[in-house]
């Protein structure tokens, strides 16, 4: 994969910056946090080079400056809403990000609880918390928030939520998804700190969009795909255009609501810190980009990929009309077209030419290699061989894997599993593959030679990582998951296996 941003560079200055933030206030800084502190693979694909865990690497370097509060919404506790991605409910998922962080020895202080108004599910929750010897505070919901300023900043707003107690200056605040409550909790803090004698400062840290890119530049045109069903607008940010007549990047949202924050900090210290909404922030991935073309390149991939991310879901019978819409103007404010992407090109030329449906990837070098189903392999299984073959110098039409040794497989699929597709998948192949590399027994003998180039082939998977891959027809979980696993970047038509 070629890198295009230097994830080094970034670990070092990030940290410099947001302990620069720390000191322009009294030592404490509320930090809210936008997007994954880990898993972060919108980034690492947008910004090749950059580690999907690269915020938590570079908070490490702070790890004993900081804590974390967890924030979840009340309401969402009540509705029991479930995060797509995980299948869990948000008040399971703030227990496994406070595991996470922990495992990873950061230091969790508590969880606030927000929004709340007397709900009983909440109730129950916070005896959980306390049961396990986690603190919890709890945040009230305020009349005409975030617009009715004059009661937000007073004793009955404000000042009527719990005081979260923290003992360090980096307090990071974050939340298991979107309308936690995040920002609210850090200027309610804002408040009662001030009241105690303490002007502690808030900031925010989201990674997209770069503020100090172009706007119509692909990362930044790859972050509204990525939003395109919250329909985020990138934005000129006019506040601070007009306070230093530099041009800088924001969205609608951080832009909207900034005359709000403005008349809040006022109220709170009697005057803002900040002249606009980009000011807030402390991302620093602008300055870390080493190669720009290699990045452009891996935005516009990213930008196909969540068009046929949003027609696979429309496909599977979700109203996402709208956002298929939105990432279609935006290939035209990238100017391409799905035929950017090398390898769509050649899944679709294959499956013209077999007549069955085809994959293909690209590999690192450029090499495109195809694959087509047979009564034996999917066609994401038969592209996974291929190219491990192709890289270990194996001839394409050595058969690795005997029919003698699939047949059984298929058998016990169809026959004592219920399934209706007897085609081995990418982790069967993986399973089969890991056992002849070891030996091989038909006829009563060791086949070594075959068993040597198993190992080969297997051995060739971390080359993979970075790879573009396109299937004509929607692949199974299990085939997503594994090249997901690999690092590969997949898209599929919105065809459904028949």
């Amino acid at each position: 994969m070629k890198i295009g941003f230097d994830n080094e560079k970034y670990l070092k200055i990030q940290s410099e910056h947001i302990r620069e933030r720390i000191a322009k206030f009294d030592g404490k800084l509320y930090l809210e946090l936008g997007g994954k502190l880990f898993d972060d693979h919108h980034a690492s694909r947008v910004l090749p080079g950059f580690k999907p865990d690269s915020k938590l690497r570079m908070f490490a370097q702070l790890r004993d400056q900081l804590e974390i509060v967890i924030v979840v919404n009340a309401e969402d506790i009540e509705k029991s809403k479930v995060r797509a991605d995980l299948g869990i409910t948000y008040d399971e998922d703030v227990l496994r990000l406070r595991d996470e962080f922990m495992t990873r020895d950061f230091m969790v202080g508590s969880v606030v609880i927000t929004h709340y108004n007397g709900q009983h599910a909440a109730d129950l929750f916070r005896h959980r918390l306390e049961r396990m010897g986690i603190k919890s505070y709890i945040h009230y919901l305020i009349d005409g928030y975030p617009h009715n300023v004059e009661l937000i900043a007073s004793d009955e707003g404000f000042g009527k939520n719990d005081y979260v107690e923290t003992s360090r200056e980096l307090v990071i605040v974050t939340a298991p998804g979107p309308g936690s409550g995040k920002m609210a909790v850090c200027l309610s803090q804002l408040y009662n700190e001030n009241k105690r004698g303490t002007r502690a400062g808030y900031a925010k840290f989201e990674t997209f969009p770069v503020w100090n890119l172009p706007l119509k530049h692909p990362v930044n045109i790859a972050y509204e795909a990525a939003t395109a069903d919250l329909n985020d607008v990138n934005m000129i940010d006019p506040f601070h255009l007009e306070a230093y007549d530099k041009i800088a990047v924001n969205y609608n949202r951080d832009i909207e609501i900034f005359p709000v924050l403005n008349a809040l900090f006022e109220g709170i210290y009697g005057e803002n810190p900040y002249k606009s909404p980009t000011d807030m922030g402390v991302n620093m991935v602008g300055f870390c980009i080493s190669d720009d073309e290699v990045c452009c390149q891996a935005s516009r991939d990213e930008i196909i990929r969540r068009y046929y991310e949003a027609t696979n879901k429309l496909a599977d019978g979700m109203d996402c009309e709208r956002e298929i819409n939105k990432i279609l103007l935006l290939f035209n404010q990238a100017k391409i077209t799905t035929a950017y992407r090398r390898v769509t090109v050649a899944a679709a030329a294959k499956q013209e030419l077999s007549g069955h449906t085809a994959a293909a990837i690209e590999l690192s070098d450029g090499t495109i290699i195809t694959s087509k189903s047979s009564p034996l392999l999917g066609c994401s299984a038969a592209l996974l061989l291929n190219a491990m073959k192709h890289l270990a110098g194996i001839n394409h039409e050595e058969k690795l894997i005997p029919q003698s040794m699939i047949e059984p497989i298929q058998k016990t699929k169809i026959e004592y599993l219920g399934g209706h597709n007897p085609r081995l998948h990418t982790d069967e192949v993986l399973v089969a593959l890991s056992v002849l590399s070891q030996h091989d027994e038909r006829s009563g003998q060791w086949d070594t030679d075959l068993a040597d180039k198993c190992r080969r082939a297997l051995a060739q998977l971390p080359q993979l990582h970075g790879c573009q891959v396109h299937s004509t027809v929607m692949l199974s979980e299990v085939d997503r998951k594994i090249f997901k696993k690999l690092g590969c970047g997949l898209t599929c038509d919105p065809v459904k296996k028949k």
